[in-house]
């Protein structure tokens, strides 16, 4: 049976050939590559600083993640230290991030299984903290913000307002502007307050529903040996019960200096996989409070001083004539990185996200791989779902959160 790609829990770009017997599956064959982006073979025609947007669009729910592995393998390969602030702002906003991919996996996932509120609900929170990209790049989503040698710019003194319009009453246009009085800072400060009572309400719907635990207890179960074995990594293995995170095992941005716990599961189903989630949710808003703290106390550069890395600023290089050398050289040229080669990996929402490239010294990659979890999640689907019955595919598709841009890249 063909299961997709117009199943709403196939997520319109999984070909899932189920063989049955009756409703057991026998089999489960996913078929990937009706999303194919191309991005790897693309990046080896771009500048290295053209192909950063790219990243952006692999997983598309967790853009900046994304993009910091990016950078770091080529700081790697330039050997350049980033600025103390920027490595905050990259950890609040991985952070950030976190949060929106598992905001977006609990709406879609609670949604395929049957349950509409948590959806909406999740979505209200998405909202606030797509205004805080679009506050520090313009853009929603795609925001290409953190930059080799750091970040685009350093964060805003003030949040866009919602402006008066025809729909919109004078008290209506006040309720939504009154936590946008202050900086950015204040803006997520005032968000962390509110998001724990807001998972509250997640897990009020759902940790204890009789309907919601019948269609995860005992789902897709895969052992702790099992998922070492299939290379799951992010909270595909921790809800299996294997403590590895990349945070705390091998430190990158300032997460040697934070403060939070590693949630782990003991039993390897879809409902400990929703509960490390949600747990994760909660250890994220600790770890933005930290670093709002630490931004609010420390100002400082947000990008290297090096102009073959980073450009001038807008002032100096309408002043300077070297300046405007390196603005030139830098945006038509790129960064020349040194020969070698690297693997940069960070924990992303989704589990370990790997970006492999090699340099022959030019200004463009000599090959760019990437290592998204989803799609070593999704090679284990056939092991997950065999003896299933067809509905709890929808579970076990859910409870992996793929997200086909990484998967077909």
């Amino acid at each position: 049976m063909n299961f997709g790609p117009q199943h709403p829990a196939a997520h319109g770009v999984l070909r899932l050939v189920l063989e049955l017997d009756g409703e057991v599956i026998e089999r489960a064959d996913p078929h990937i590559g009706l999303l194919h982006r191309a991005t790897e073979k693309l990046a080896e025609h771009k500048t290295w600083i053209q192909s950063l947007p790219y990243m952006d669009r692999l997983d598309y729910v967790s853009m900046m993640c994304n993009e910091h592995a990016y950078c770091l393998a080529i700081e790697r390969l330039l050997g350049i230290e980033v600025p103390v602030r920027a490595l905050y702002i990259r950890t609040m906003f991985d952070e950030i991030t976190r949060i929106l991919n598992h905001l977006m996996w609990l709406g879609s996932h609670a949604l395929d299984i049957g349950a509409m509120t948590p959806f909406l609900y999740a979505f209200r929170e998405r909202e606030d903290l797509l205004d805080t990209y679009e506050a520090v790049s313009g853009a929603r989503m795609h925001a290409a913000y953190y930059r080799p040698g750091g970040v685009y710019r350093d964060l805003p003194d003030r949040m866009p307002q919602y402006q008066p319009s025809k729909t919109r009453s004078a008290r209506e246009l006040h309720e939504l502007n009154e936590n946008r009085q202050g900086s950015l800072l204040d803006f997520i400060e005032d968000f962390v307050r509110r998001f724990p009572g807001r998972v509250d309400d997640y897990e009020t719907l759902l940790t204890d529903n009789r309907i919601w635990k019948q269609r995860t207890v005992g789902i897709g179960v895969v052992t702790a040996e099992r998922a070492i074995a299939l290379g799951f990594t992010g909270p595909m293995l921790r809800g299996s019960g294997v403590p590895w995170d990349l945070r705390r095992k091998q430190p990158y941005a300032a997460y040697d200096k934070m403060q939070f716990d590693v949630p782990v599961g003991i039993n390897g189903d879809c409902y400990d996989r929703y509960l490390v989630r949600i747990e994760e949710m909660r250890q994220s808003n600790r770890i933005i409070q930290q670093c709002v703290e630490w931004l609010r106390a420390n100002p400082g550069p947000v990008i290297v001083d090096n102009h073959k890395v980073a450009p001038p600023s807008r002032e100096g290089m309408k002043e300077n004539m070297e300046e405007l050398i390196h603005h030139f050289k830098l945006f038509t040229e790129g960064i020349h990185v040194p020969a070698g080669e690297v693997y940069a990996a960070i924990e992303h929402p989704k589990g370990e996200f790997g970006v492999y490239a090699i340099s022959d010294g030019a200004n463009k990659p000599y090959r760019i791989k990437l290592r998204p979890p989803d799609y070593v999640h999704l090679s284990a689907l056939d092991e997950m779902a065999r003896g299933h019955m067809i509905a709890d595919v929808v579970a076990i598709i859910g409870t992996q959160d793929i997200v086909f841009g990484s998967v077909d890249r």
